[in-house]
Formats: structure tokens, sequence, C-alpha cells
């Protein structure tokens, strides 16, 4: 990480981009958030980042896990309100806030596929906020999708915690290719297979 800032310091205005697979995607996140933060986009390739969450992804039955997301998203929003109205971290979670915004300006490119558990969170992740607009419940998914349980448990807590794995905006592109075991869903090597059947959407926060 230092790397790069010492890279974009000595070379302002340079073509830098971050690419990594599985946990060097993680970096390549933590990264490029630090980087927006200094007023620094960086074109990002991101192959089967991981997503800190149950895997929802994997229920089969779609009105399942459709109300599993909502419930979650219902919960989420839930405790961000009853956090902010006491007042114990209205400051931290405003600094939050403005920083999901921040980052919406940045939109790295997701390489991700449904047969890899690590990753395929940011499908239902990225596709339950537009079936919440949908809904009519944008308000809701707004605050949901910018915290996490697990943040929101921390900072109750008097912590400082930032959900690193939730993306304002996004690139995606699902491989929904056959995948012959896990091993193969999560490796790097597909990506470069000749014929991938691929479905590419892009994410805005707005």
């Amino acid at each position: 990480m230092q790397a790069v800032q010492n890279v974009a310091s000595v070379f302002p205005g340079s073509t830098i981009w971050l690419a990594g697979h599985s946990q060097g995607a993680g970096m390549a996140i933590l990264t490029g958030r630090n980087m927006v933060k200094k007023g620094v986009l960086l074109e990002s390739y991101l192959f089967n980042p991981p997503f800190v969450a149950a895997p929802i992804e994997r229920i089969s039955d779609e009105r399942v896990k459709h109300g599993f997301r909502i419930a979650r998203s219902v919960i989420t929003a839930g405790l961000a309100i009853a956090m902010k109205g006491k007042g114990e971290a209205s400051n931290q979670r405003s600094v939050a806030e403005d920083s999901f915004n921040i980052l919406s300006s940045w939109t790295p490119y997701l390489f991700v596929n449904p047969g890899d558990h690590i990753c395929s969170e940011y499908i239902g992740y990225f596709q339950h906020r537009k079936n919440m607009e949908d809904l009519g419940a944008g308000f809701i998914e707004k605050l949901a999708t910018q915290n996490s349980i697990g943040d929101l448990f921390y900072k109750a807590l008097g912590w400082e915690s930032e959900p690193l794995h939730l993306l304002p905006s996004a690139d995606l592109i699902v491989n929904i290719s056959p995948s012959s075991d896990f091993k193969y869903a999560h490796g790097i090597s597909q990506w470069w297979q000749p014929e991938l059947n691929l479905q590419c959407n892009k994410y805005r926060y707005s």
C-alpha cells in the first residue's frame, strides 16, 4: 500500500493499475479505498475478492434467499438508525457516511464466480440493492449497504471499524460458465480461458 502511495506521489498523473486475486484482491481493495480518500482514483481489476458475510448467495430457493436479504437489510438499517438516534457515535457515523459517498467515485472491476462462496456474495450484494430500489425500499438499503452488522457491533463497543468489503460502485463481471469444483471456481486460471460465458453489470451508487 505504501509503495502505491509512493509511486503516485513521485509520478503524479501517471497511469497506475491495481490488480489482485483472492487475498491479493482484498489488499488491492484496501489500497484503492485509501487512495480514493487521497483524491486518487486507480483503475482496479479484482479477481475473486473476499466478501466477509454469510454466503446467502448459495441458497438455491430464490424466494428464501430474497427473504433473508430483506431481513438482513431491515435489521442492519434499524441498528444503524438506533445508533444514530442514541447519539453515542453520531460523529463517527457521519464520517462513515461521508466516506462511502467519497468512495462512490471509484469503480473497480470485480471478477467473481457464483460457485466460489468466498466472493459470490458480491453478486447478491449489488443485485439486492437494485431489487430494494425497485420495491420502493431504497432508503432502507442505502443505510444497509453502507454497514455490516459486525461493523455496527464494534462501533457500539466504541471501536472504530469500517467494513472494507462493502463497495458503493463497481463493474461486476460474473463467470457463469460451469465450474467443476470450488478450487476451479476460486482459481485465477479460469479467467484466461478462451471461451468464457460472462455476465457484466454496472452498479453505481448515488
